[in-house]
């Protein structure tokens, strides 16, 4: 009987040890992990003393295309959202209000990632020099579609925060962050302190700090930066490669095998813009654009995507067409007809009673804008759809004679300036703003030049 009782009491004992256990973590560890995360310094915790976050909290979003009015019949629409990307093909921010440049919004693709490729195939009389010769590309979520997950936030000088610190009131610097969790206990220990910290969806990331403006020669010296040909779409372009600064485990998070390299566009050495923009003769200045696909800006009619959403066969991938997947700084345009956006040659946005800054701007509309298969990457997730809307672009939107058998949706813009001839291309700038009105200047027809 004692020997039963003995057996009896033994999982009495366990169970009453484990209760202990579980009191001592929640007295004693938890605390810990809350104030001493095992996690590595916050870039951004340390930037918040001095810097203010620029952009919308996604919470405060003016984008939400299922509550957009249906056309008003004035044909005169308004500006609904405005978007920057510092880093191509990587999250944009969201804006209210943003300053116009000749190379498009402010802060707008200055950036770009790209991989370093081989000459392949090369022909068996190359000589040595071109069988080694390497070749900077960029590249976008169409090749690697986790771009869409990469985080990217800007944090600009804050006066009141910055005083009786060390950081210049003129530094601005943009912080990229990415999934990523250690293997084995440490692992393990992100985690837990991820959802400590950020709560319960949070997850293990890494930090990149990078500045803005482009370095002074001696910081580039310093920092061993290197100047280097990259090639987009066509053109190839000269840029600043910050590769030093980009950790080991972007690219196994990426799945790119090559060299990743991380170009800043360099200031003096811009591309020119010429097909479809006006000349400079027209414009008083000649196109310019820095990591753009191929014009400054780019404008998409809300209306004209909720009619190609209607046509699109949905699935468990593609519930509803995000306007986001289309990558535009301008977010516009409620009040206005399905594609009537393909008849406007010129275009002044005008300030409403409600906008803090009464200024007008103008922009040349150059060409409809030719979409790739990279809408068909879904902008949350970065998980990309077999066929969708690729498919019914082509199906329906293929519009262009100069773009035959491509799907179209958007608009290319270059933006116009007052006394532009007048002026050097640095002192060019004016300003947009949601809910600004859109004056149609003038219509006319658009024929797509390709590159």
């Amino acid at each position: 009987m004692e020997h039963d009782t003995v057996l009896r009491s033994g999982p009495a004992i366990d169970a009453a040890g484990i209760f202990l256990v579980l009191i001592t973590v929640c007295v004693f560890v938890l605390p810990i992990l809350i104030y001493f995360p095992p996690t590595t310094p916050s870039k951004t915790e340390a930037l918040l003393q001095t810097h203010a976050k620029f952009g919308l909290d996604p919470s405060k979003s003016k984008l939400d295309s299922r509550s957009s009015p249906a056309p008003t019949g004035s044909r005169q629409g308004t500006l609904r959202s405005l978007w920057i990307y510092p880093i191509k093909s990587c999250k944009g921010i969201e804006l209210t209000q943003s300053k116009v440049l000749p190379t498009g919004l402010e802060f707008d693709r200055l950036f770009t990632f790209a991989q370093q490729k081989s000459p392949f195939p090369v022909s068996l009389d190359a000589s040595d020099e071109e069988k080694t010769r390497h070749q900077w590309e960029f590249v976008t979520q169409r090749q690697y579609p986790l771009l869409a997950t990469i985080q990217v936030d800007l944090y600009l000088p804050d006066i009141v925060k910055s005083k009786g610190h060390s950081i210049k009131s003129s530094d601005a610097f943009i912080v990229v962050r990415f999934p990523w969790q250690e293997t084995g206990p440490w692992g393990k220990l992100e985690w837990i302190a991820a959802k400590i910290v950020r709560g319960r969806s949070a997850q293990p990331e890494k930090e990149i700090i990078l500045p803005v403006t482009f370095p002074p020669q001696a910081e580039i010296s310093e920092r061993g930066y290197t100047f280097e040909d990259v090639t987009i779409w066509k053109e190839t372009v000269t840029a600043l490669n910050l590769e030093k600064e980009l950790p080991a485990e972007l690219r196994l998070y990426l799945g790119v095998s090559n060299r990743l390299g991380l170009f800043h566009v360099d200031p003096a050495r811009l591309r020119e813009v010429h097909r479809c923009a006006p000349t400079a003769a027209q414009a008083g200045y000649q196109p310019i654009t820095g990591f753009q696909d191929a014009y400054p800006l780019h404008l998409l009619n809300l209306s004209s995507v909720r009619d190609l959403d209607a046509k699109i066969d949905k699935d468990n991938i593609l519930k509803s067409l995000d306007p986001r997947r289309f990558r535009a700084n301008l977010i516009a345009v409620d009040g206005v007809d399905d594609y009537d956006e393909e008849t406007w040659k010129t275009i002044r946005f005008k300030p409403g009673s409600s906008n803090v800054r009464r200024q007008t701007s103008t922009f040349h509309v150059s060409c409809r804008t030719v979409r790739c298969k990279l809408p068909n990457v879904d902008p949350d997730s970065g998980i990309r759809h077999p066929a969708e809307p690729d498919r019914s672009l082509r199906k329906f939107r293929d519009v262009d004679e100069g773009a035959k058998n491509k799907g179209c949706l958007g608009m290319q813009l270059t933006p116009l300036f007052d006394n532009a001839a007048d002026s050097s291309p640095e002192d060019l700038e004016s300003w947009v703003e949601v809910g600004m009105s859109i004056d149609v200047v003038d219509r006319g027809s658009h024929t797509y030049i390709t590159q």
